[in-house]
């Protein structure tokens, strides 16, 4: 049963730091204890020496004393570094808790820019990834497949029913912060940029070494070169009975039959040589990149879930199989640990003639052939449990962030109290888009807040859609497709204006109005780049086309004439504005949507303002 939280963010984020770091400094004073022990142990030792064999003041056996001590202080303190680690990184994890809650994350995190697309058709818009972004906001995944989870889901919106069983997952998971701590622990031994999709495809590739014959082949083949070397060592050093007849045929042939059959035993090795290497290759690249997630999967295995999602994902652990994945991956990391055996010295020549690194690739294809086509289900469930579990952390950091309903019909979006998470103070908006209103005309002056509420409007569906909390007092939608054009850029690289890239966009979004799901389009100064008539011209016919394919959405304007858009549309339009205040030499803005148009322009005085002669 996992222990459910009850106080509130801060304050439990506090405490458990607190914990942490003085279990830290403790740890720390214990580890340089052992240290220092070590140190005195092994010079003790070595003081005992010449006592003992020199001087034969005591018995040699005694020398064993320091020895075992020196081991077990060996293993003590290896355990005690590692507790010591987990505890830095568990603090580290409430720091970066109360950081996101004082609004000082920005930078701290993991921005995701490589998710990043330009062409998309909102993720620069909206700010998902880079510095300061969404992503970063909500990423607490520490592996690659979680990362890339949370990013498709806010690239994409999901079906209602998926929606909502997201919600329930987050809503069940938000309380459970032992099990979220250790799962982002847990994930942090997994170096950063491993590439665990190149790890399920290992896993899923048709095997090298077919048939399985020559493994037992290989193996009996060393078993005889090893008992020839025994025979010829036992002749040479006079072990055995000449009158014999093992001694006689040792003795007679000397090294010929260790010669030979070692002969046969390289010619077969070599005709397995090139598919071995490529084997090992692979294990040694890919192997030790899942054996890092078998104790996420153990963590995994031993939690019960109520929630449809999560008992879903649950349960892809267990399959048909009677080890658990933990357990299968463990075992690959045993016979992974058999393979560098090898590499003792006193080993590495049994190991040669024993054809060693073939036995271990054939154990190795062995283990691939019943385990390795559901790696990628495992590495799919940390992903999906990592990226709700980031939803979760975010849910139980802001507790007055409900949950959007979806709605099954549509198309509409109904919020309340609309507010920008990324923005730590902003002057929350209400928006209704539904039944015949299916687009709002926003005219306002510069620095109005235009571009921000379009931000806001975007972002927020953006959650919602991943089954996020949504910063806002409530919020009603149904699954839309989502379209902007707030941050165009020209590309002296490619040749492209601003007014090209525009328009290419515009296209994008409009091809977008016309797919499966109703389009929720975000236009920012439509057409800015031409003259007012085409402009006009333009505009109008655009969003006329996006309202006629059932999209809904919200234009921003400075040009009042295209403000005559809402009186072309009838019901379907309507007007808003946001509007300032020029007083004294200071503009102040209130940042409210207002219904009709803005009647004046703040262009002039703020260009006086800055003392251009205007």
């Amino acid at each position: 049963m996992e222990v459910e939280t009850k106080q509130s963010p801060r304050a439990e984020y506090e405490r458990r730091l607190e914990d942490r770091r003085v279990r830290a400094a403790r740890l720390a004073w214990r580890e340089r204890l052992i240290g220092n022990g070590r140190v005195v142990v092994f010079l003790l030792g070595l003081g005992m020496i010449y006592p003992a064999l020199g001087m034969h003041l005591f018995s040699a056996w005694w020398l064993l004393a320091p020895v075992v001590v020196f081991s077990v202080l060996l293993f003590l303190h290896e355990q005690v570094t590692r507790d010591w680690r987990r505890a830095g990184q568990s603090a580290a994890y409430y720091r970066d808790g109360l950081a996101r809650l004082d609004g000082a994350w920005k930078g701290c995190g993991r921005p995701g820019a490589r998710f990043l697309d330009e062409k998309h058709p909102y993720a620069a818009d909206l700010d998902l990834f880079g510095p300061g972004s969404l992503f970063e906001l909500l990423c607490t995944a520490r592996t690659r497949t979680g990362e890339e989870t949370l990013a498709g889901w806010l690239l994409a919106p999901a079906a209602a029913e998926e929606i909502r069983q997201r919600q329930e997952a987050v809503a069940e998971l938000r309380p459970l912060l032992d099990l979220r701590e250790d799962l982002a622990l847990l994930g942090a031994d997994v170096p950063v940029g491993v590439d665990l999709d190149a790890v399920a495809a290992w896993g899923a590739a048709a095997p090298l070494l077919t048939p399985r014959w020559p493994r037992w082949v290989a193996l009996a083949l060393g078993v005889v070169t090893l008992l020839f070397l025994a025979g010829w060592a036992a002749a040479v050093f006079d072990l055995l009975d000449p009158d014999s007849l093992l001694g006689a045929f040792f003795l007679r042939g000397r090294s010929i039959p260790f010669l030979v059959a070692l002969a046969v035993e390289a010619a077969f090795a070599g005709t397995l040589l090139t598919r071995v290497r490529q084997v090992l290759q692979a294990v040694e690249r890919r192997g030790r990149d899942l054996a890092m997630l078998a104790s996420v999967l153990a963590r995994l295995e031993r939690a019960s879930f109520t929630s449809p999602r999560l008992r879903a994902l649950r349960a892809r652990l267990d399959g048909p199989h009677a080890a658990r994945p933990s357990q299968r991956i463990a075992r690959l990391g045993n016979l992974i640990d058999v393979l560098n055996s090898r590499r003792n010295q006193l080993f590495m020549p049994v190991a040669y003639l024993l054809l060693w690194g073939t036995q271990c690739a054939y154990a190795f294809e062995e283990w691939r052939a019943v385990s390795g086509k559901a790696v990628a289900s495992w590495l799919q469930v940390v992903g999906q449990f990592e990226a709700l579990c980031s939803l979760a952390s975010y849910s139980y950091e802001n507790p007055a962030d409900p949950f959007a309903e979806i709605a099954d019909a549509g198309p509409c979006y109904e919020g309340e109290s609309l507010a920008h998470p990324l923005l730590p103070k902003c002057v929350p908006n209400d928006l209704r888009l539904t039944g015949d209103l299916r687009v709002l005309i926003v005219s306002g002056s510069n620095m109005s807040g235009k571009s921000t509420f379009l931000r806001t409007v975007g972002v927020n569906a953006v959650l919602a859609l991943a089954g996020v909390p949504v910063r806002a007092r409530r919020l009603r939608l149904s699954p839309l497709a989502v379209g902007a054009t707030l941050r165009i850029q020209d590309s002296l690289q490619e040749g492209r204006s601003r007014f090209y890239a525009e328009i290419l966009r515009l296209r994008q979004v409009v091809d977008l109005s016309r797919g499966p799901l109703p389009l929720l389009f975000l236009l920012d100064e439509i057409f800015a780049g031409t003259n007012s008539h085409d402009r006009r011209l333009g505009a109008e016919s655009v969003v006329r086309g996006l309202v006629e394919t059932g999209a809904l959405g919200l234009v921003t304007t400075h040009d009042l004439s295209l403000t005559h858009i809402a009186d072309q549309l009838g019901p379907r339009a309507a007007n808003v504005h946001f509007a300032d205040h020029f007083e004294n030499g200071v503009m102040t803005f209130d940042f409210r949507l207002q219904p009709g148009v803005v009647r004046h322009s703040n262009a002039l005085a703020l260009m006086r303002a800055v003392g251009l002669e205007v």
